[in-house]
């Protein structure tokens, strides 16, 4: 059987929500937190490991609250990002605070995985189509280097009622290639046909297909993201303390330069997630919903 790992970045987990991860709070009907149901639908899809991305801090709270739980259903590895973990002839700079972004957060894996895997942020909720198809994309491809996937989510299931939000707008060719990914800010619900920016007014379909962050590699693509993470810190302009190396920038840059192919697998489920604390009431409806409609058991069970 092919082996496949789910990386679930959570570096940042808690840091919005105070000192430690304690406060995090239940948004199941038996206490679940998101990560458990993206753990609950990556088990049965099929994915056989789990690597959680967290901080050094974290990690004794984080294998009470939330580790030792998940251990029970599936192998269960940690790896750490901190900032100061950078390659040989580098230093952090004097004001840096944040770690280095999405893309150093999958390269602190790197001696951890050897198999296809698929990438994750924590705090989002992304439903089960989502894994089986990047599940099945990977064992379909577990030896094409180069050829990655992303599940392409319909715009209008990634819309906030609360406000405009930050959207990766996905060009997809004939054959179902990514071409682009458009950075869009400020989107807003026009109607049940359009999206709308906030500050241009520009149109954008509902039924257009976003970028969520969430990803299908193999491991080739570990070694990319080192010698790219090298290339990233030369660069970086004198004075700037806030550039981070990210995972949807990393790979239009691997397009642009035919280095590789994006697959985009399009997902029907609704997307939701918890930036701030203020969302949580929602995302407790939102799973209050699919328990009432069967889709997922409670007590949560894998």
């Amino acid at each position: 059987m092919q082996k496949t790992t789910l990386v679930i970045m959570a570096a940042g987990i808690g840091s919005r929500f105070g000192e430690g991860i304690k406060q995090l709070t239940s948004v199941g009907p038996s206490g679940e937190i998101i990560v458990d149901y993206s753990v609950h639908d990556a088990i049965e899809a099929g994915f056989n490991k789990i690597i959680f991305v967290i901080r050094k801090d974290i990690h004794k709270d984080f294998e009470e609250i939330i580790g030792h739980r998940i251990a029970k259903k599936c192998h269960v590895e940690y790896a750490f990002q901190e900032l100061e973990d950078l390659p040989e002839g580098f230093s952090v700079p004097e004001d840096r605070i944040k770690p280095w972004g999405t893309g150093q957060a999958v390269l602190a894996c790197k001696d951890l995985i050897h198999e296809p895997f698929a990438v994750i942020n924590a705090d989002d909720y992304y439903g089960k189509e989502a894994f089986v198809k990047v599940h099945d994309f990977l064992v379909e491809h577990a030896n094409d280097e180069a050829h990655y996937c992303m599940p392409g989510f319909i715009l209008k299931n990634t819309l906030s009622d609360q406000g405009g939000v930050s959207r990766g707008i996905c060009q997809v060719d004939d054959e179902g290639y990514l071409t682009e990914i458009i950075e869009t800010h400020n989107i807003v619900k026009k109607d049940k046909d359009f999206a709308v920016t906030e500050d241009t007014g520009k149109e954008i379909p509902m039924s257009s297909l976003a970028s969520m962050n969430m990803w299908g590699v193999t491991p080739d693509y570990l070694d990319i993201l080192e010698t790219g993470f090298v290339d990233f810190l030369k660069n970086i302009p004198e004075g700037d303390i806030k550039a981070e190396y990210l995972l949807p920038i990393i790979m239009e840059g691997l397009l642009k330069d035919g280095r590789a192919k994006i697959s985009v697998l399009e997902t029907h489920d609704k997307w939701f997630g918890i930036t701030y604390a203020a969302d949580k009431e929602k995302v407790i409806a939102e799973f209050k919903k699919l328990v009432d409609k069967g889709v997922y058991p409670t007590p949560l069970n894998s």
